[in-house]
């Protein structure tokens, strides 16, 4: 049995915790990309990764969909440092991502996903856009946080 998870940052391809490399590094099979999504939230800007806070102000997050073996869970969840009954900044929840498709019949398929839990937002700025690798890009080009 499989199960859909939702990345919105440093799990996305290419980036420093790439979902596919995390699971070579420990023998698990590579994750079947589903395609490119979105779901309702802002992000936020840690430095070195984003936070995804849920609203329902119509704003939403840019991210990937991809088909993974249960054992995936604890991979993701080694990798944002979240453990279920204790305080941590990302907590493990599910929601329905919009797959990117035809504006007529928007797909949209249960997922698990990492947004952070608000109260440990602290000095993090919120990021104007939806999509954290095109942020980051333009930081590193000069672009303002």
């Amino acid at each position: 049995m499989s199960i859909y998870v939702f990345v919105y940052g440093t799990l996305r391809a290419g980036e420093i915790n790439d979902l596919a490399q995390a699971a070579a590094k420990r023998g698990l099979p590579a994750p079947r990309p589903v395609g490119p999504a979105t779901v309702p939230g802002m992000l936020v800007d840690f430095g070195d990764w984003p936070g995804l806070i849920p609203v329902t102000d119509g704003r939403r997050v840019r991210g990937e969909v991809y088909e993974v073996p249960p054992a995936f869970i604890a991979l993701m969840d080694e990798i944002e440092e979240y453990v279920p009954g204790q305080p941590c900044c990302f907590v493990r929840r599910e929601i329905f991502a919009r797959l990117d498709s035809t504006p007529q019949a928007p797909l949209e398929i249960l997922c698990q996903y990492y947004p952070i839990d608000p109260a440990w937002r602290g000095a993090a700025t919120d990021i104007d856009g939806e999509d954290w690798i095109a942020h980051r890009r333009g930081r590193a080009n000069g672009a303002p946080p």
